[in-house]
């Protein structure tokens, strides 16, 4: 199960997450066209909710490693089971990936759901129609 890989990247990034304000931590994995796994947390400030996701956290891991291409991701949240990735971090997701692209969500004991990047984002801002 390729994606289990995936799911043990997000649940121990998430035990990095910083969110004293919310007490959400979130965790996300991203296995990029390179076949690496790039990691993310949430990190909050003070200035609640400002702040990074976990997804955007990986991607700019992902994208500092010269890479640009998201060919999967997994979601887990500490306290909500299937959490699926914010609407800005929808976006992001779609400005690195495609339609297809498989979005993992998670529990405590793995990958519970698998959606297609379309299925949370039906009409996202393409990028090679808008720039």
């Amino acid at each position: 199960m390729m994606e289990n890989d995936l799911f043990v990247a997000a649940r121990d990034a998430m035990a990095k997450a910083h969110a004293p304000y919310s007490k959400f931590p979130v965790g996300a994995a991203i296995r990029a066209e390179d076949g690496k796994i790039y990691t993310g947390a949430n990190i909050e400030n003070l200035s609640f909710p400002e702040g990074w996701c976990a997804e955007t956290t990986a991607i700019s891991h992902m994208v500092m490693a010269g890479q640009r291409k998201i060919m999967e991701v997994a979601v887990i949240a500490e306290k909500l089971a299937l959490c699926p990735p914010c609407g800005g971090c929808r976006q992001r997701l779609a400005e690195f990936s495609g339609a297809s692209t498989r979005i993992y969500l998670c529990d405590e004991t793995g990958v519970k759901k698998t959606l297609a990047l379309s299925d949370l984002l039906p009409h996202s801002f393409e990028t090679e129609i808008l720039g």
